[in-house]
């Protein structure tokens, strides 16, 4: 008998080694420096680690970075978690917006709460502030590039979240050879260097780039326009934004007040609540996980942060409560660093074997399946034109910055075997696309060997 085991052992063995080897084969052969990629596999039945790569190595890890931050909100904030963003009288009749950061937060919304008000004939108040207490002022993540400022992607994020920090710009041709109209709608101050030409025998072609060396939050717009279009841009100023926002909402509703709408903490006697604006935050996950939403990642993390400490919300708040999170479920940390909620920074180091750890801590929780569903399948998400060969074998959250990729998640192999995984390649000298086509022939080996 004892034979038998020690036979079945060293065969398991033997394939462990010979599907490693394949793993090893693929990466050499895609042309890459091995030191450069980070890999570690694991099986979540067994505990036991059958594939790594430099998995103790510290890397980027890019957008993966949201499945620990996010856990980490969540299980601070509950799952029952509100935002609200509610307006107060008090009996000395001052208005008080009282903000909470709601990343969903809309020009509807506010609408909608100064319609209560004026429903209950609530039109010419003493007062109108503005409670900002609940975040600090700092509107971008530590190492975020200066030249992603007009990246869609990477709004700055605050308090005063509103239409997701961003302003739209219709773009329409005029005259052939004339300048391109631009306007910006609901308005908000940007000043264009108007380089478009209209020219109906083209294709839209339109690039909008910031000018400070002309001027301060100038931007420049070149190109070609052929038709009607709009670009997303994201605001320089999320206060100044909402403050337009909010001057439109009260000036449409014929609302008198003595003064300028200006900021106060609100009073905690002798105030009631008009009206207030909700946003679940079961509704964010899928868009943190699935569509990588950095605005809404990042508000949740500072929000998480003042819910933890019971004070402002701050950076330093947010880590502090991740690194209680991460010491409460018993993964070692001493090799993490974590500096935004996004992934964004470049100043964020993680490892692969911490990354599996916590996959792994997940699919030992009640709510794995939850987890799990709410991760991107090939298809949809981030994954909506890669990972095809997989189907429903495939759970996985992606990263990507300029010299980074990454992915981790779960997959479930041929011989039907469960495994977390985390792959990270941090290389220069490779393409976004060829680091992405790694990433598969690495998982395909996974899947087709263990």
């Amino acid at each position: 008998m004892q034979k038998i085991i020690s036979l079945i052992m060293a065969f398991a063995i033997s394939i462990s080694a010979a599907s490693a080897e394949s793993i090893n084969r693929t990466i050499s052969g895609l042309g890459i420096n091995k030191s450069a990629v980070s890999v570690s596999v694991k099986n979540i039945n067994s505990g036991a680690t059958v594939y790594s790569l430099n998995d103790r190595v510290p890397r980027l890890p890019a957008s993966t970075l949201k499945l620990v931050t996010t856990s980490a909100a969540y299980d601070t904030l509950g799952k029952d978690y509100k935002y609200k963003t509610g307006l107060y009288k008090s009996t000395n009749n001052d208005i008080y917006l009282k903000l909470s950061g709601d990343p969903l937060l809309t020009t509807s919304d506010l609408e909608k709460l100064l319609d209560t008000a004026k429903e209950k004939n609530i039109v010419e108040p003493k007062g109108f502030y503005i409670d900002d207490t609940a975040f600090d002022d700092v509107e971008w993540g530590e190492g975020w590039q200066w030249d992603d400022e007009l990246n869609p992607l990477m709004p700055k994020f605050s308090i005063y979240n509103i239409n997701k920090n961003m302003a739209k710009v219709d773009i329409s041709p005029t005259t052939p050879g004339a300048p391109a109209q631009i306007v910006v709608k609901p308005f908000y101050p940007f000043s264009f260097v108007n380089q478009l030409t209209t020219d109906p025998r083209l294709n839209n072609s339109i690039k909008i780039k910031k000018s400070d060396l002309i001027a301060p939050n100038m931007l420049n717009a070149v190109g070609t326009v052929s038709k009607k279009t709009n670009v997303m841009i994201p605001v320089f100023s999320p206060k100044m934004n909402f403050q337009l926002r909010l001057d439109d909402a009260v000036n449409a509703r014929k609302f008198e007040y003595y003064s300028k709408i200006t900021q106060a903490k609100m009073p905690s006697e002798n105030i009631y609540l008009v009206d207030e604006a909700e946003h679940d935050i079961a509704s964010m996950l899928p868009m943190i996980i699935k569509n990588s939403d950095n605005l809404i990642a990042e508000s949740l993390f500072k929000t998480a942060g003042a819910v933890y400490a019971g004070d402002t919300g701050t950076m330093e708040n947010s880590v502090a409560m991740l690194n209680d999170y991460i010491s409460r479920i018993n993964i070692n940390h001493e090799d993490i660093k974590v500096v935004d909620g996004s992934g964004v920074s470049k100043n964020n180091l993680m490892t692969s074997k911490f990354m599996v750890e916590f996959l792994s801590y997940k699919s030992s929780e009640e709510d794995f399946e939850d987890f799990k569903a709410l991760l991107t399948a090939p298809g949809e998400g981030t994954l909506k034109n890669r990972m095809l060969y997989f189907k429903d074998s495939l759970r996985a959250k992606t990263g990507t910055l300029s010299d980074a990729s990454a992915i981790a998640g779960y997959i479930t192999t041929k011989r039907g075997n469960t495994f977390a995984f985390d792959i990270m390649i941090n290389d220069p000298k490779t393409s976004s696309a060829d680091k992405k086509n790694i990433e598969e022939q690495i998982l395909r080996n996974i899947y087709l060997n263990y």
